[in-house]
């Protein structure tokens, strides 16, 4: 069963993306295409236009995917990648352990699905679906966790740099708890089976991620693409050259930043250099100091001969920041729509600028899904307390207070006493004026205090009554808390895996079905 509630009703998002979403006229300048009706015909006609390095792509991904066991619908779909007529979809996120939150699994499957009816409204063209892997992120305290069975565990590691590159064998500890929390739930066996292969028996998370990524994704045709690959950023290179020798992106970005209504928080301020540099156990930025370039925190030094001659020679070791990251995304793909979370949506609101500088098609731009995922306990627990899943999107108390107050057969909430007590000082301050008009003040202050008065008895009624209701408060508590954990989206704390070892694949498949790649509402998926 579904149901659907507008985001900007949910009490979860910024007024940005409501904004976005609403197509606002303070906010619509600095994105191309509608969220709620994207003119994709219009997207496809401007990538066309533009020279994407189709060839270098697949040839970059037949090597990435060399030593995987690949489905025919990724072999077919990174082979029509040389077509003109093919075009990608993308979501993008970084190589969290185990897959981190939730909303990773929403964003893989709603870029899936939206490539399927894209592939149905216009069957002459061709379209991928393709996870963008961040793996270049340096973010383990991010990256690091996941929250399973009301528990955080955290991988326990002291290796640095990019966590893509990072080891992954021991996470074995890891995988242990996790098996652990899952006990024996019917696909509990298969998935920590996975998990062993994927990250005890390769050499780094990127290349784990990788691998579980295509095991769980793989028979929808996603298309995984690592850009930590010298021959995809060497395609880069030109950008990069100018960012280092001219800080070209700083003041563009800057001037876009400065039309940016004040009301909305800026997610990403621009660095003068917007690129790291990296190496195994670094991630660190680079910074130009007189006529030289230095990596921070290390003797790295570059003179501008050296510099050119380290760009060329080795491109991989040049890692676009959250600035520059998203052109190197458009630029080596054939993209028309990229998929992402309300942070993603904010700091691409501050490219637009950029990409018209370098000529790059600046893509349409779509809200992640978010879902509220309803177990038939707690579809049990909201037919006995006689409550809708949508009442559960306020804060608790509220919650907790409207129940007492429908079911009470008390009078809690006292309108008629302040009626009253509104009636009696208006003649008061009539009376007053008559009087003095000095003495109005005064009234005014005796009313303010006596409605405070009243407001507090209401307060103490309320409180008595609800220990009336403790057993149904508690139960309201518990179930706000077991859907909304830590008062969070459940997407946002919890992961994928208690669901897929309860119903392995079809949970992927059920999820699937419920998405909608284009919408301004957010889905309550009840079991």
């Amino acid at each position: 069963m579904l149901e659907y509630i507008p985001y900007g009703k949910t009490g979860y998002f910024t007024q940005l993306v409501t904004d976005f979403l609403e197509e606002c006229q303070q906010i619509r300048p600095f994105y191309k295409y509608s969220p709620t009706r994207p003119d994709f015909s219009a997207a496809i006609a401007a990538r066309e236009q533009f020279n994407t390095p189709r060839a270098a792509l697949v040839q970059a991904l037949t090597a990435q995917y060399s030593g995987l066991n690949t489905s025919k619908q990724v072999q077919d779909n990174i082979s029509s990648l040389l077509q003109p007529g093919t075009f990608t979809v993308c979501t993008a996120h970084q190589p969290n352990i185990f897959t981190g939150y939730l909303y990773f699994v929403y964003k893989i499957l709603q870029t899936i699905k939206l490539a399927k009816e894209l592939k149905e409204q216009y069957p002459d063209r061709h379209f991928v679906p393709v996870y963008y892997m961040g793996s270049e992120d340096a973010d383990l305290d991010e990256l690091g966790s996941i929250y399973i069975d009301g528990k955080t565990l955290t991988w326990a590691t002291d290796q640095q740099g990019p966590v893509g590159k990072m080891e992954p064998a021991s996470l074995e500890p890891l995988i242990t708890s996790v098996k652990n929390a899952l006990g024996y739930a019917p696909h509990a066996a298969e998935l920590i089976e996975l998990l062993q292969k994927a990250y005890l028996e390769h050499d780094s998370i990127q290349t784990a991620t990788l691998y579980l990524v295509n095991e769980l994704f793989g028979r929808f045709g996603l298309v995984v693409l690592v850009p930590d690959n010298p021959a995809l950023k060497e395609l880069y290179i030109p950008v990069m050259r100018d960012e280092l020798l001219n800080q070209v992106s700083y003041g563009i970005v800057n001037d876009t930043l400065a039309k940016l209504p004040e009301q909305y928080k800026v997610q990403a301020n621009p660095r003068e250099i917007n690129l790291f540099y990296l190496e195994k156990g670094l991630r660190e930025r680079i910074v130009k100091q007189g006529n030289e370039w230095k990596v921070l925190h290390t003797a790295l030094t570059f003179d501008e001969s050296s510099l050119e001659k380290e760009l060329t020679e080795h491109p991989e070791k040049f890692s676009p920041n959250v600035i520059l990251r998203g052109m190197f995304q458009e630029t080596i793909l054939p993209n028309i729509a990229f998929i992402g979370g309300g942070g993603e949506i904010a700091y691409w609101l501050e490219l637009q600028q950029l990409f018209e500088h370098y000529k790059v098609p600046y893509p349409i731009l779509l809200l992640r899904n978010s879902l509220l995922l309803v177990d038939e306990f707690s579809q049990q627990r909201l037919k006995k307390l006689e409550l809708q899943v949508t009442d559960l999107f306020q804060p608790t108390e509220e919650i907790v207070n409207s129940f007492v107050k429908k079911h009470t057969n008390t009078a809690l909430v006292l309108k008629d006493e302040y009626e009253a007590i509104e009636k009696l000082y208006d003649g008061l301050e009539e009376k007053a004026r008559s009087i003095d008009i000095t003495l109005v003040a005064s009234v005014g202050a005796e009313r303010k205090r006596a409605l405070k008065s009243i407001g507090k008895l209401e307060h103490k009624y309320l409180k008595a009554e609800k220990k009336k209701f403790a057993w149904q408060g508690d139960q309201i508590r518990q179930l706000r808390s077991r859907l909304f954990p830590g008062n969070s989206l459940q997407e946002r704390k919890e992961n994928f895996m208690p669901w897929y070892a309860q119903e392995g694949p079809a949970f992927l498949d059920r999820v699937y079905e419920a998405l909608k790649p284009v919408t301004d509402q957010f889905i309550i998926l009840e079991e």
